[in-house]
């Protein structure tokens, strides 16, 4: 079965919520829906990154289920600029994927969101090294560092667009599957959505999963489990919604 190249998956940050994507992607592949365009900001791009890559599902659960903060990160020779290095990020590309690929070269056509910090502005980052656009995707203010790419200085695309549906548009998406993480999360006050959930849901060319992590931990990876199954659970309810 082949990539629907005209569908669009755009999945959302939210630190240790981004386990419910996997769920997501457990529910897509038992009904045999395959997206060939995929976006992600912050742990929504972690997810999409290894799913445009080609990475075995079981392998990004098992992934999922044994992730720590060190995966991603590890402590900082310059704390001034983050108290985390992000470089641990390019190290589990290389052990995943036996390489620091292009964008451009992934199976699926990839884009993650970061800030431009100079500009307060979303950048779509599809094309060049992949350890670069998830380090900046992920560089969360105060704990990892900005990201140089040419003038700009990146940083977590959660600032200005955390549900990263402009950037499924911009890869070519008619159709888009968005997975939006519990709204409580852009309470916090660097989180920012460009489409509200009314407009979201209003839209005939989206089918808008909404795992509830009401009582899940955000930040540490506890309920792992119980995330990737709600984001089944969720995805299941939207799927049959718009079948």
């Amino acid at each position: 079965m082949s990539d629907d190249t005209t569908l669009g998956l755009a999945l959302s940050g939210g630190g240790a919520y981004g386990a419910a994507h996997v769920g997501v992607l457990q529910e897509m592949a038992e009904r045999g829906i395959r997206p060939g365009l995929v976006a992600g900001t912050s742990s929504g791009a972690l997810v999409a990154a290894a799913y445009a890559a080609g990475v075995p599902l079981p392998d990004i659960e098992r992934a999922a289920r044994a992730f720590r903060w060190s995966s991603i990160a590890r402590m900082s020779l310059s704390p001034r600029l983050g108290l985390l290095d992000s470089g641990a990020v390019t190290d589990a590309i290389h052990h995943t994927l036996g390489e620091d690929p292009l964008i451009e070269e992934l199976p699926r056509r990839f884009a993650a969101v970061a800030t431009d910090l100079r500009t307060r502005e979303a950048v779509v980052i599809d094309s060049g090294p992949l350890n670069i656009a998830l380090r900046a995707s992920i560089a969360v203010p105060g704990l990892l560092p900005p990201v140089r790419r040419g003038k700009q200085v990146l940083m977590d695309g959660g600032m200005v667009d955390n549900v990263p549906v402009g950037a499924a548009r911009h890869l070519g998406a008619s159709k888009i599957i968005v997975v939006r993480l519990h709204a409580k999360w852009e309470n916090v006050r660097m989180m920012r959505v460009v489409a509200s959930t009314a407009e979201l849901e209003e839209d005939p060319s989206i089918i808008l999963v909404q795992p509830e992590m009401e009582g899940l931990a955000q930040w540490s990876m506890a309920d792992v489990p119980h995330l990737i199954e709600e984001g089944r659970r969720a995805a299941r309810e939207a799927f049959d919604a718009a079948a």
